[in-house]
């Protein structure tokens, strides 16, 4: 009660920062008229001054200072050189339609540009005009020459607000670019070097993965720094899309799924369940028409395990009486004294599907169903438990021991494999509906974005789903793919120096921006009071009566000439309204992900007199909605929401689409019972006691503003489930993002070193060390040292040529050895490196660098993936997954960063930038040890491949310096294996206890 009256009298936090800015804001419009004076080129001239000024400060913080500095001065000028354009009435075009500059910056404008370019979110009403507030920053930041960024949704309005707002900023002699998803890279980096650059969140995070985990010089990358940034629609950026990271991706090297192979089965498996489920929604009925409630509410509930949006199901759900039963039934099943009860019923389903948690799970009868004649092909084999009987078992010869082992795994991976491609199909027939979580265009499935409506082509659903979702619908199954680089919404926009965002409603998830991303929010007041009505939600039992009551208003506001927009949460919702609208005979546009060229056009009709428009959701469509002529006096535009969305903040954006700039307007909510939301979040017992004290009728409604609080309620837990989720995902995603910037960093020094050289003798300098202590140990007592498996690793990774005698490795300490190998590999080196060209040398080491460190980060990040999906079990041993994660993440860095440094070793010998020099290069080196002395069959190597796969030629046959002056007699005679075959997972015989595979059998 005292918080609400302080606030009544001081006013709020937001109002307090607000009526601050205001006196800068009296200062802007005082210079504005002083400009007013001046010339064009005066007014240019300002923009040239202060990019000098600015280009001789170095420090960023002295350079931030000079930007608050000069705001007023710098704000003035671009609300001046508006006034010009307007006073002119500036014709121009725009995504190739004539339009005529006609906006100056209103004061809350001026409020929104401060609150920009202090780097928080400006949360300002639809219609308010942010696009022209964003020039405002943009054109003072971009003054430092470091490049500013404009992120939009899409590459329409990146394409339309460069064009538009381009001619304020040419007319200040700046220069606009835009990114487009179809450009090239010299066209990409030639826009990235305007002033100021718009583009969409993914084609700037793209590109980021690409020029710092693809490019290999320094003319492939095409940004050129993070300096500030602007995100408009901000919470749809930084928050709707954030659970999903961006990946660059290619074809896997082998394809494994089996989905064409087990869809008939799948879905005769799905068609048995409807079956199953029908039938006992049938005896359910009957049950509850004899008085037993208790029988029929079990009924359904396992109707509910088996099938959640089953039709029977659905209507029961409408009667209070069934409804509080089947509630009943669950929550008792639910007791821990219950569980074996539990999934006893579960087991008389096929299976079972979690519709919260987007899961499915195969019964023991769906098992059988699906492979009768193998009852254990859904168990996976301890493989451990086998490995052990088959090293124990006293028949078997080695050979006979790793093939058994091989063909061991090889069961096991295939297994999993099958459970794999069998779970994702479960998931693909019941829970992704075709129109609602994806469409179907050009013989590919495109997702739809859920919480815009939007197609989004390219991109494809992890971990086999999308390819589940092909086979489904039968079209081409595309190869499975391989993730190149990886970066989360989150970590790519916290790389920039100053980050700032804009929206028409931010402030419910002001706390998660905050948290994340370190942004406050600041609501600025409308222009004009907002004179909206909206009104509270209606409530029905069903869909059906819904969508009836919902034409009925839509046809009532029509016959007014009052236009109607009707937003949907699906594309399969707006096509029934539709035809609902067509059978009776009302006109109207349909806007979904199916029609998103004509998107921009219907939007910008929907506020003439008698039309109507139906819409996906309207987050992020960023075309305002202007009333039509006498459309006011009809009660301005109409918004009808026909399903409460799982973010209040989507609601709110929808409403907010009508009434801008002060003109009437009003909306309201439809909701049913039946909806997802009140379905899965809402208060079931609580609605159930509703109906039942209103006693609903066929078609009867509920409004009241309790009820409204009702479905917040349902909302605030789905916003509280999903930003867990974003924040679990960054959580890792950290982890991952500190060992990217580590590689991302060696990988940019690599390019843009002048002498490669040195990174290479930095390598020797550190992995030859690590690799003699791992043979000789550390020198202290009761260690056994490995001389013989040192002097291996050594002849076989460099071209020295040392026997036993010459490397005396006995008579040395461990650093001593330590010395004496590195020196001898540089000397050999500069041998090796005198025979080329230096250019070419230079490019050679880069490449063998950079070569090394993206073949062995891919597999790093296969190996993370894997990681990440198998530590959740952990959670089991009452373990946090998070603490495992980030231990075994960071021993697995530690090993990447030196198979990196040994993989840079083992290829500097075997890689040249010219055919003929290294021939030469050759016959410098001794030609073979004598057979004696030769490196076991497991270690010796064959021909060396050139660099474009050829082999080399043979070893001359003469006899060659050693370097120190000795010479060593070539002997051509076969060399015969004086050991067994090494299997590729046995140890190495090197003895540095890694696989063969892994070590010296490892491929170049």
């Amino acid at each position: 009660m005292v918080g609400w009256i302080l606030k009544k009298i001081l006013g709020s936090k937001n109002q307090r920062e607000i009526k601050r800015l205001m006196p800068l804001v009296r200062t802007i419009n005082e210079l504005d008229e002083q400009f007013t004076a001046l010339s064009d080129d005066d007014l240019r001239a300002k923009t040239a001054a202060w990019k000098t000024e600015l280009a001789a400060i170095t420090d960023l913080e002295a350079q931030w200072n000079k930007l608050d500095e000069i705001l007023p001065e710098a704000f003035a000028v671009v609300k001046n050189a508006a006034r010009r354009l307007t006073e002119r009435q500036q014709e121009f075009t725009v995504c190739d339609q004539p339009m005529t500059w006609n906006m100056v910056h209103f004061d809350v404008q001026l409020v929104g540009g401060i609150v920009l370019h202090r780097g928080r979110i400006a949360e300002m009403a639809t219609g308010e005009g942010k696009t022209l507030v964003a020039t405002l920053p943009l054109y003072l930041n971009a003054l430092t020459g470091k490049g500013a960024h404009l992120v939009t949704v899409n590459d329409y309005l990146a394409r339309r607000d460069a064009e538009w707002m381009g001619q304020l900023y040419s007319f200040l002699g700046l220069t606009t670019g835009c990114i487009q998803h179809d450009q090239s890279p010299d066209e990409r980096r030639e826009q990235y070097a305007m002033d100021i650059t718009y583009g969409t969140n993914s084609e700037f995070g793209f590109d980021y993965l690409r020029d710092n985990g693809m490019a290999t010089t320094r003319e492939q990358q095409v940004q050129r720094g993070y300096n500030f940034a602007i995100v408009d629609e901000v919470d749809s950026i930084l928050i709707d899309e954030a659970r999903t990271p961006l990946i660059i991706s290619g074809p896997s090297t082998v394809s494994t799924h089996q989905y064409d192979k087990w869809k008939p089965l799948v879905d005769q498996l799905v068609r048995k369940q409807n079956m199953l489920c029908n039938r006992l929604a049938s005896e359910a009925k009957e049950l509850f028409e004899q008085g037993k409630t208790e029988e029929g509410g079990l009924a359904m509930f396992k109707v509910k395990l088996g099938q959640p949006r089953n039709k029977p199901l659905l209507r029961m759900m409408e009667d209070p009486e069934k409804r509080k039963a089947i509630d009943k039934a669950e929550l008792s099943f639910y007791q821990d004294t219950r569980k074996e009860e539990l999934f006893a019923l579960k087991e008389e389903l096929f299976f079972n599907i979690d519709e919260k948690s987007s899961e499915s799970d195969l019964s023991e009868q769906g098992r059988a169903f699906l492979n009768p004649d193998e009852p254990d092909s859904f168990v996976l084999p301890d493989l451990i438990s086998e490995f052990t009987e088959i090293d124990l078992d006293p028949d078997l010869s080695p050979e006979q021991k790793e093939k058994a082992k091989v063909e061991r795994q090889q069961h096991c991976d295939a297994q999993a494999e099958r459970i794999h491609n069998i779970s994702q199909l479960l998931r693909a027939y019941c829970l992704f509906e075709k129109d609602v979580a994806y469409v179907i265009e050009e013989n590919k499935v495109v997702i739809v974005d859920e919480y815009t409506g939007r197609k989004m082509p390219g991109r494809r659903w992890s971990d086999g789903l999308h390819q589940a979702v092909e086979a489904k619908e039968g079209v081409q199954i595309d190869r499975e793919t391989q993730t190149l680089a990886t970066i989360t919404i989150q970590n790519y926009f916290r790389l920039y120096h100053k980050l700032a965002g804009m929206t028409g409603t931010a402030d419910t998830e002001a706390a998660e921006f905050h948290d994340i991303y370190k942004l406050d929010v600041n609501v600025v007041p409308t222009n004009r009071p907002v004179a909206r009505k909206d009104a509270n939600d209606r409530i029905y039992k069903t869909r059906r009566e819904k969508y009836n009551a919902v034409i009925n208003e839509i046809k009532e506001r029509h016959a007014k000439a009052q236009p109607v927009l009707v937003g949907t949460v699906s594309v399969e919702a707006s096509e029934l309204l539709s035809r609902m609208l067509k059978r009776e005979k009302v006109p109207h546009n349909v806007l979904n992900a199916k029609f998103h060229m004509q998107e921009a056009e219907i939007v910008q009709r929907a506020g003439q007199a008698g039309t109507v428009t139906i819409s996906t959701n309207m987050a992020g469509r960023g075309t305002d909605i202007k009333l039509g002529e006498g459309v006011a006096n009809a009660g301005g535009l109409f918004v009808i929401g026909t399903e409460r969305h799982e973010s209040r903040r989507i609601d709110r954006q929808l409403r907010g689409r009508c009434a801008r700039q002060g003109d009437p307007g009003g909306s309201r909510f439809y909701v049913s019972f039946e909806d997802d939301l009140m379905r899965n979040f809402g208060a079931a017992d609580r609605m159930t006691k509703i109906m039942e004290r209103f006693g609903l009728e066929e078609g009867q409604e509920l409004e009241h503003p309790w009820l409204n609080k009702s479905v917040e309620t349902a909302q605030k837990r789905v916003e509280q489930r999903n930003y867990l989720a974003r924040k679990r995902t960054l959580d890792f995603d950290d982890v991952m993002n500190n060992q990217r910037e580590v590689v991302y960093t060696y990988r940019n020094d690599t390019i843009d070193s002048e002498e490669p050289r040195k990174l290479v003798f930095e390598v020797i300098d550190e992995a030859v060390p690590a690799k003699v202590q791992e043979f000789l140990g550390t020198g202290g007592t009761g260690e056994e040292p490995n001389y013989s498996g040192l002097l291996n690793w050594v002849n076989v990774t460099f071209p020295l040529g040392l026997s036993k005698d010459k490397a005396q490795f006995e008579t040395r300490s461990v650093e001593e050895n330590t010395q004496f190998l590195i020196g001898k590999i540089k000397e050999s080196y500069e041998r090796k490196s005198s025979h080329e060209e230096p250019t070419a040398v230079k490019s050679l080491e880069r490449y063998i660098i950079l070569n090394a460190i993206d073949r062995l980060w891919q597999e790093h990040l296969y190996a993370m993936d894997a990681l990440r999906e198998g530590v959740y079990l952990r959670s089991y041993a009452q373990k946090d997954p998070l603490i495992e994660y980030k231990t075994e993440a960071y021993e697995m860095f530690v090993e990447l960063m030196a198979n990196i440094k040994n993989e840079v070793l083992h290829n500097l010998f075997r890689s040249t930038s010219n055919l003929q020099a290294f021939e030469n290069f050759l016959s410098t080196l001794p030609q073979f040890l004598l057979k004696e002395q030769a490196p076991s069959a497991a270690t010796a190597t064959g021909p060396v491949p050139g660099r474009h796969g050829d082999r080399m030629p043979a070893m001359r046959d003469d006899v060659s310096s050693n370097g120190d002056g000795s010479e060593l007699k070539l002997d051509l005679a076969p060399v015969r294996r004086d050991t067994p075959k090494v299997g590729r997972n046995e140890p190495c015989p090197c003895g540095s206890g890694k696989k063969f595979k892994n070590c010296c059998g490892r491929v170049a």
